[in-house]
């Protein structure tokens, strides 16, 4: 790389425009889609794709609701114009959707074009030329008025053509390519040119496309384009304005985004932003963002993961696991803690849905849109490696086992999955952590002490516990007395090993995951000179799991040696 990169690159001039309106203003509905998937996307493939996929990619298209689909280049080959006769003649296009066909400005690809498309009810024809400085002199080695004749002629095919096949209803869109690096006042001399060969009206408006065929400055110089472009132009009211950005300085989504301040109605991209060099604009991304500022992107994407598998087999591009909102891993994390953050936001929303609460708008801290309008489960949502914190096992334990942990014991168990993970090195599923849990806590009762049986008893004097626990290889009778069910299961068991605890805290709540009703209780007791330990006991008799749980506690004890 240069030391001083101006001696070979220029900066991009900023635009003149006094008193800009786009920077101030509000997005407040979807603008028309314009989907070039199959042949802008198609044309960027390595290897493009037959007719069988493009065929399932534009069934694809159709049913989340695009309702504008460029289907190809019918000029380019045979591919190309047998898959849009086979569209016309299968009778696969809706009433409601337009096919749109791109040409270059010869009289016999303009013809072609118009063939492919025979006995469809409305199509739009697009016909383009560039006339950016560099493409006249370096491409073409055209001056500015060759350029606009270019224009005129193309256009002027393009009306003598339709007249010609009155059945269909024509409509047209016209591109100066590469207009974010033309000059301005040329690009309105050439499409006022091609105004007056159109003559379009408010009920049969022209398109016009201002594409950033290169993307070469700030997305805000992009508003700023096509907001001078909508100011000047004449006969508003019978244009639609089209938006066509690449992704070449990795803005493409906010040059959209800022065109469609600036007065843009159209936006043409694909589907995950594929197309030549680093891409068309992402539609996907783009309708999603609308989505989360409360818009209706009128684009349907509530099965990302069915759009994602179409794509991906169609276009043989895997869709990035870091891809905003589609990835494997957006909704996904792993910083200890990013998962106290999201666990406490579902734990916030699920006080809300209790409690009937009619504020639902969607607030949970680093996820900006709720992962189940896409169609996905909130079960990746929260996965452990070393880098996760006592929230994100938490939330694994409880989406999967319906545990509830207290915080300490959240904070105890951590340790244990933190030394797993740093040994291991690698992700841990939810059955790893639930192994390692069911094996720390002994909830499968297979500690030094194991339960065998056990009674109780309730009278004016309070509880009475009267049971078998096996030692080792021994097997003892226990019984104890208390005010409570816990003090009483206690008094029992102290006298096992010299092992006496004492109650920190006791919680038991109810398990909902599962078809068989059951409960969980958590005990904290302190052991001696500050020494903790926590038990955990589940069964579907609460008393039965607060057995369990003192058992767990004491089995503790002994397996970090804290007897006395």
């Amino acid at each position: 790389m240069l030391r001083d990169p101006s001696a070979k690159y220029r900066s991009f001039p900023t635009i003149d425009l006094p008193n800009r309106q786009w920077p101030s203003r509000v997005l407040k509905k979807a603008p028309i889609w314009l989907s070039t998937d199959l042949r802008d996307g198609n044309q960027a493939l390595a290897n493009p794709m037959n007719g069988e996929k493009k065929r399932r990619l534009f069934d694809l298209l159709v049913s989340i609701g695009l309702k504008e689909i460029e289907v190809g280049f019918p000029s380019a080959g045979a591919t190309e114009f047998d898959f849009i006769r086979s569209l016309i003649e299968q009778g696969a296009v809706p009433e409601d959707v337009t096919l749109q066909v791109l040409t270059q400005a010869r009289q016999d690809l303009i013809t072609k074009s118009f063939d492919s498309l025979e006995g469809i009810n409305r199509a739009i024809i697009h016909v383009y030329n560039a006339i950016s400085p560099a493409w006249r002199r370096i491409v073409f080695g055209m001056e500015r008025a060759e350029v606009k004749k270019l224009a005129i002629s193309g256009v002027t095919m393009l009306r003598d053509e339709a007249e010609k096949r009155p059945n269909t209803d024509w409509r047209f869109e016209y591109s100066p390519e590469t207009f974010s690096t033309a000059e301005l006042d040329f690009s309105l001399e050439v499409c006022e040119a091609v105004l007056d060969v159109l003559q379009p009206t408010p009920e049969k408006p022209l398109i016009f496309n201002l594409p950033a065929t290169v993307e070469a400055a700030m997305p805000n110089i992009y508003a700023d384009q096509v907001e001078w472009f909508c100011r000047n132009i004449s006969r508003r009211d019978s244009i639609i304005i089209s938006v066509h950005p690449h992704n070449d300085r990795g803005t493409g989504i906010a040059a959209a985004e800022m065109a469609l301040l600036a007065g843009a109605d159209r936006v043409e991209g694909c589907l995950f932003g594929n197309g030549e060099r680093t891409g068309n604009v992402d539609l996907v991304t783009l309708a999603l963002n609308l989505y989360t500022q409360s818009i209706n992107p009128e684009i349907d994407l509530s099965d990302i993961d069915k759009v994602i598998k179409t794509v991906e087999y169609c276009t043989e591009l895997p869709v990035s696991p870091r891809h905003p909102y589609a990835g494997d891993l957006v909704f996904t994390a792993f910083s200890g803690s990013h998962q106290d953050a999201i666990r406490k936001g579902f734990a916030k929303r699920s006080e809300k849905e209790d409690k009937n609460s009619n504020q639902n708008i969607w607030e949970v801290p680093y996820l900006p849109i709720d992962p189940a309008d896409l169609g996905r489960s909130y079960e990746a949502v929260i996965r452990v490696n070393s880098q996760s914190g006592k929230g994100g096992v938490a939330w694994v334990i409880e989406q999967d086992q319906g545990l509830k942990m207290p915080r300490r014991l959240q904070v105890d168990f951590s340790r244990q999955v933190q030394i797993l993970a740093d040994s291991s090195s690698k992700e841990l599923d939810s059955s790893d952590i639930w192994q390692a849990f069911v094996k720390y806590y002994h909830l499968d009762n297979k500690g030094h002490f194991q339960l065998l049986s056990f009674n109780v008893g309730q009278d004016k004097n309070g509880y009475s516990v009267i049971g078998k626990v096996k030692a080792g290889d021994e097997i003892c009778e226990v019984q104890g007395r208390g005010n409570g069910l816990i003090s009483s299961i206690i008094d029992a068991l102290s006298g096992i090993r010299n092992i006496n605890l004492n109650v920190i805290d006791y919680q038991e709540h109810a398990i909902s995951h599962g078809n068989r009703a059951q409960a969980a209780a958590y005990i904290e007791c302190s052991i001696f000179e500050g020494k903790t330990v926590f038990g955990v006991g589940v069964d579907e008799d609460i008393a039965t799991a607060s057995v369990r749980a003192v058992l767990s506690a004491v089995n503790r004890a002994y397996d970090a040696d804290y007897s006395a």
